[in-house]
């Protein structure tokens, strides 16, 4: 067990350093979004530590533009990493064999989930505003 474990650590670490694609026609949305997605969260990240680091010479621009490519280069090779990719390929699979709402249906379902969230709230407004009453005037617990 501990030998598999170790296997697959090895295999990531030496996954890193291969640049090309792992099955690269498959499950490509999945894969592109997902880099996306990846991407502008270390994008943020590095724009963060470059907002942290404002006054420190050098190192505001060294440090955010090392994670900056360290970390694109890392999100790129995780959408490539075969077990990761071939479970976005399989994601992509089953989002294909979904039947879609048509957007007549989604338009009248979203209208009942928005009108019961309002007439939801507008009861627990009432509920508050019940109890309110009750502590405040004829309990007197709050004052």
């Amino acid at each position: 067990m501990s030998k598999q474990k170790t296997m697959s650590a090895n295999s990531f670490v030496g996954e890193i350093f291969h640049v090309g694609l792992y099955k690269p026609s498959q499950g490509r949305v999945t894969r592109q979004v997902t880099c996306a997605v990846l991407w502008t969260v270390i994008a943020l990240a590095s724009l963060r530590l470059y907002q942290t680091l404002y006054q420190a010479d050098v190192w505001q621009y060294v440090g955010p533009m090392a994670l900056l490519v360290a970390g694109f280069w890392a999100a790129y090779r995780a959408v490539n990493y075969p077990r990761f990719a071939d479970f976005l390929i399989a994601v992509e699979a089953e989002m294909n064999k979904v039947s879609w709402p048509s957007k007549g249906e989604l338009i009248r379902s979203s209208v009942v989930v928005i009108f019961v969230i309002f007439m939801l709230a507008v009861v627990l407004f009432g509920y508050d505003v019940l109890w309110q009453y009750l502590f405040k005037n004829v309990l007197g617990v709050l004052k």
